[in-house]
């Protein structure tokens, strides 16, 4: 078995493999979690280290929850601003969306997070007219502040469902990054929406490092981004999910 996987992907747009190598070195330089190390960049592919499966065990559970504190920690000059050496925007998986730096996270987050994906699932027909509107009478509230607090923009991995955490026989690794500067509970979100093993002890070990008040209350609202991301490609049912998780903060 070779020791590199090399991920390709012949329509990809002109950035895609940088932009997912300038994500994993960005989170590689927080000294943090762990990320895949990057072996080569090319226009359709990119070559990383290959992974070795290793057992899911609670002291690697705990050790990437500590650890993404640390990750989280390190920063970002501003909410939605980009991995360092990357200007524009980026993706998740392989839908196109803003990196453009705002100064606080309710304006980037409705603006650039929620409210393109909402747009494009009504236009893909997954979502209907009224049930945008409630999303985005909750967009409304988010972008004026009403859920902002003291925090600085963190350095967030972005995309980090259960696929894209990897248990090796090196502990933890993330892979896939939709890397920005963001809300910390946005990362522990899209966990906690999708399940990952050993999601108790990844969130008990994170929180321990690094609190944050009412974090149960507010999962929701740092899921609205990914519900709207799957309602924009995935169908229907995500989009009546994403109303139903808004309408929880009504």
């Amino acid at each position: 078995m070779s020791k590199d996987f090399r991920k390709t992907r012949s329509d990809a747009p002109k950035g895609f493999f940088e932009f997912e190598a300038a994500g994993l070195s960005w989170l590689a330089a927080a000294g943090g979690a762990k990320t895949v190390p990057v072996v080569a960049v090319e226009p359709e592919a990119i070559v990383l280290q290959r992974l070795i499966s290793g057992p899911v065990t609670a002291a690697a559970a705990e050790e990437f929850g500590a650890a993404l504190a640390v990750t989280h920690d390190a920063g970002a000059e501003a909410f939605g601003s980009p991995p360092d050496g990357w200007q524009g925007a980026g993706w998740i998986g392989r839908q196109r969306q803003a990196m453009d730096p705002t100064p606080t996270w309710g304006a980037f987050y409705a603006q650039q997070r929620v409210r393109p994906f909402v747009e494009k699932a009504v236009r893909n027909g997954n979502l209907d007219a009224a049930g945008a509107s409630v999303v985005d009478a909750l967009c409304d509230r988010i972008a004026a502040g009403e859920f902002d607090d003291d925090r600085s923009p963190a350095r967030l991995h972005g995309d980090l469902w259960s696929g894209n955490v990897q248990y090796t026989d090196n502990g933890v690794v993330l892979i896939d990054p939709a890397a920005h500067g963001g809300h910390p509970l946005t990362d522990i979100a899209m966990l906690h929406l999708f399940g990952a093993p050993g999601l108790d002890r990844i969130t008990a070990a994170y929180l321990e490092a690094n609190p944050i008040q009412q974090w149960r209350e507010l999962l929701g609202l740092h899921q609205l981004h990914p519900l709207a991301v799957h309602a924009a490609s995935h169908g229907p049912s995500y989009g009546a999910e994403l109303v139903r998780t808004a309408q929880r903060y009504r």
